[in-house]
């Protein structure tokens, strides 16, 4: 029985959309989401290049999962992609922010977008081993500079983090043993803490633990869980501040664990202590933090300078203001001035403002109050316990409301 030409034409133009277009799309979603694209940032860019492409998108994101729908509502095609969170990858997020400016101004045909991910996707890494290995021990070191170590802090904290990064270079080849990362390394940390303080003599144990875990600490993950609440992405916020919490959970506990070796070693022996660093050191470790966690969040060299002076210039801004207004407030002085640096950057360079927000948020994210607070904890000390952890949450408070300030007053000029 043959079908009415007006119901063929309806049916053909119900028909869930596919082609070379949809494929760039969910390709192009999955690749920005593997390098650790917040969800608030994914569904906006990918609504905007399925717009441009004549599609009918929506898009839904979780930190393990992708749904992306086209076409009308009575006849969409739907795709469930399964993804595990990703590392931060600055130079992919910035060649795939190319390529998508490229597609959707005709400059590549969908099909050849497709094929330009998958080239993306398949770059060997920009650095080796030997040079993250290295920059997980400079970025400890700086860190124990910049919680107000000494040397004996900063050595102990050096050689735990280069442990730490070998640690984490093995593991990731397989799966299972990565579960395992966090708590392993806390208790590493802590132990390396305890010994050195037996044989150095006086030193700070919690300093020195805290910055060998410094990059472990999931403070970026907090602050962009509250950026997605308050976007409201409430599934992927809550599930991200889920994870930060079980995070916070498995370095208290390996901290437990290690610090309990106090308890068999002799006590430490008086020595003279050293003489304090002088203040020009803070700023020397602040460009060395910058330059290392810009190769960790595998930026190009290029960006390296700029990372580290944006990630400069908002801890100065942070720390001064701190001292005159408070921490809460000296957080959201430091999230302004680093989001209207990065953005105003961005725009002169015509880059994502992402590839400098990110890497100088690290120095501003309350990962080492977090910690500070569960070490209270589980010193049964919980009136400081809760305090610090209320203060944690407010700092991580400004810094959202610092960097949304930033957004309306130096709109960004891409997305991402």
């Amino acid at each position: 029985m043959a079908v009415p030409p007006e119901i063929a034409e309806s049916l053909q133009r119900h028909a869930p959309p596919s082609g070379p277009s949809v494929a760039f799309a969910l390709r192009l979603a999955e690749a920005l989401h593997r390098y650790g694209t917040p969800a608030h940032r994914l569904e906006d860019l990918m609504k905007r290049v399925s717009g441009r492409l004549g599609l009918e998108g929506r898009f839904f994101s979780t930190p393990t999962s992708l749904f992306a729908s086209f076409g009308p509502p009575e006849a969409l095609r739907t795709s469930l992609i399964r993804v595990e969170p990703g590392d931060m990858d600055l130079e992919r997020l910035t060649l795939l922010d190319v390529l998508a400016d490229d597609v959707i101004h005709a400059r590549l045909s969908p099909a050849e977008g497709a094929l330009r991910v998958e080239a993306i996707l398949a770059r060997p890494p920009r650095f080796g081993p030997v040079l993250q290995v290295l920059c997980w021990a400079l970025a400890g070191g700086a860190g124990a500079r910049l919680f107000g170590g000494g040397l004996k802090e900063m050595a102990v904290a050096t050689v735990s983090s280069l442990l730490i990064g070998i640690l984490s270079e093995v593991t990731q080849r397989q799966p299972s043993s990565a579960r395992v990362l966090e708590p392993v390394a806390a208790i590493l940390s802590s132990s390396l803490a305890v010994l050195a303080a037996s044989f150095l003599g006086t030193m700070s144990i919690q300093v020195a633990t805290l910055a060998g875990l410094i990059v472990l600490l999931p403070g970026l993950t907090l602050t962009v869980a509250l950026n997605e609440l308050a976007t409201r992405h409430l599934i992927s916020g809550t599930s991200r501040l889920t994870g930060a919490a079980v995070v916070f959970l498995q370095l208290g506990f390996g901290v437990a664990l290690g610090s309990r070796l106090a308890e068999v070693l002799p006590p430490p022996p008086v020595v003279p202590p050293l003489p304090p660093l002088p203040a020009w050191t803070q700023a020397v470790s602040l460009a060395v933090a910058g330059v290392s966690i810009g190769v960790l969040f595998r930026a190009r060299p290029r960006d390296w300078g700029w990372i580290a002076a944006a990630g400069t210039f908002a801890f100065l801004g942070a720390r001064v203001s701190s001292g005159l207004l408070g921490p809460q407030l000296g957080a959201f002085v430091g999230a302004v001035l680093l989001g209207i640096g990065g953005n105003t950057l961005a725009r002169l360079r015509n880059k994502p403002s992402v590839t400098i927000v990110v890497p100088g948020l690290m120095l501003l994210v309350p990962g080492s109050v977090g910690f500070r607070s569960l070490s209270s904890l589980l010193e049964r000390d919980v009136v400081a316990g809760v305090d610090t952890a209320f203060n944690m949450l407010m700092v991580a408070v400004a810094l959202v409301a610092g960097l949304l300030s930033a957004n309306a007053l130096v709109p960004p000029r891409k997305v991402l």
